[in-house]
């Protein structure tokens, strides 16, 4: 009987026990290549370095701007529990313009930091993608090299060694073989996890520096007409206190005469509202429309709606919310923009100004109003919490805040008020009086 040596032997046990598991791992991870491109391995870590203390002081800068804005957000605070007058009101509207820049200078940090983060993430994904390929590479080999080895069947080996102890010991060595390979496999195979991790960030990344150039572009509009709100003011009232004190009562009774003349042709609607057609009270059912929330007036007979002629003894229809001009306003919940308008349109017309109506599967249908910007357009979709405009002070309003309606949708519909005399073919949410709910009910 021919003798084979131990080499022999150790190299067939290694083909035996590693081909197939090689060749089960090199398809579980499959082709990169085609997935990303084969680049040179970065190695400079100090380029990383670089890049995380340039992420850091970005993010030093970023509180020492929301520190600043605080103190600002305070001052408009404060100038708006001061009497309303020309001074106060130019004023009011120059710290907000303070405020918006530094809120700008955060947006235009945040994108810078996000700039690097996907610089990084793209360093990490070309190195990930490297050790997969070197990994691959290695493993082909070790397939090669036992590829190269004589083809013994395990009845010839057993029968060529004379000792049965030494063919077991050489199958037990090829054996810490095999587990070595199965264990580079399955690095490999974390290694690749890793990689679609750091593209799944970069992807989300990307996303968010989208979102934030439209939020810089926005808040730029915003600085923009808070510009041309004070050189309106100071040419109608040609600087002269006494005429804006003039200014301000004339809104006052046009905005009081059009709530008249607005309940009174929503007293007479009788549209058909299912109560159950909309959801009972419950917490939780609608998300606040602001980040920051602090409510100044209530829904329904408040002591201000009893003070004022302007809600025509209804009450207020909604819950009105402290947000300084340029606060970024969300939806309350999912659902599709009904549509859009803004009462300024129409001279003479205060009401809610800038406006916009969400309409929401469960039935019920949510108001925003005097609103400085509109970022949505009618029919289109948006999500729980999705921006859809920023806070202002349009339409009649005593200064910035946000004015949030919850209606049944059943009995409210958007009109064009061609019968108005004050607000002729303006464009407004109209409701029947029972359509109105507590918004405070359901967030």
């Amino acid at each position: 009987m021919k003798n084979f040596n131990s080499k022999k032997l150790k190299r067939f046990a290694e083909k035996f026990f590693t081909v197939s598991i090689l060749t089960i791992g090199l398809i579980t991870l499959g082709n990169f290549s085609s997935f990303f491109p084969i680049l040179p391995r970065i190695t400079e870590a100090a380029t990383i370095t670089e890049i995380k203390q340039n992420i850091e002081q970005k993010n030093i800068q970023l509180e020492k701007l929301n520190e600043e804005i605080k103190k600002l957000d305070s001052q408009i605070q404060e100038v708006g529990k001061e009497k309303q007058t020309l001074q106060s009101a130019v004023k009011s509207l120059d710290v907000s313009s303070s405020k918006l820049q530094k809120e700008i200078r955060v947006t235009e940090n945040k994108i810078g930091a996000t700039n690097l983060t996907i610089e990084q993430l793209v360093i990490e994904i070309k190195n990930k993608e490297q050790d997969i390929i070197d990994g691959r590479k290695a493993i082909a080999e070790s397939l090669r090299k036992i590829d190269r080895t004589g083809d013994l069947s395990l009845v010839e080996m057993v029968l060529a060694n004379e000792n049965i102890g030494t063919f077991w010991s050489e199958i037990s060595t090829a054996e810490q073989f095999r587990d070595g390979i199965r264990a580079n496999v399955k690095n490999l195979e974390s290694l690749k996890e890793e990689l679609w991790n750091k593209q799944a960030q970069t992807e989300s990344s990307k996303k968010n520096l989208l979102s934030l150039n439209s939020e810089l572009g926005n808040q730029k509009k915003v600085i923009d007409n808070t510009k041309k709100e004070k050189a309106v003011i100071l040419n109608v009232t040609q600087s002269l206190e006494s005429e804006y004190k003039k200014q301000l009562e004339e809104k006052k009774r046009l905005a009081e005469a059009f709530a008249s003349e607005l309940a009174s042709f929503e007293n007479a609607l009788r549209l058909i509202i299912d109560p159950t057609s909309y959801p009972s009270a419950g917490k939780g059912i609608l998300s606040w429309p602001v980040d920051s929330v602090f409510v100044t007036q209530y829904f329904g007979f408040t002591e201000f709606a009893k003070q004022t002629a302007a809600y025509n003894g209804k009450g207020h229809n909604g819950i009105d919310f402290r947000a300084s001009r340029g606060t970024k306003i969300k939806a309350a919940l999912g659902g599709v923009v009904e549509g859009t308008g803004n009462t300024d349109a129409v001279q003479g017309c205060y009401s809610y100004g800038k406006w916009i109506l969400l309409h929401h599967d469960n039935g019920l249908s949510t108001l925003y109003a005097h609103l400085d910007l509109i970022s949505v357009v009618a029919g289109q979709k948006v999500g729980t919490s999705d921006t859809i405009g920023y806070s202002g002070n349009t339409g009649y309003s005593t200064g910035p805040h946000l004015h949030f309606g919850v209606y049944a949708s059943q009995g409210v519909k958007i009109l064009k008020y061609e019968n108005s005399i004050n607000c002729k073919n303006a464009i407004i949410p109209v409701a029947d009086l029972r359509a109105y709910l507590d918004p405070m009910i359901y967030l």
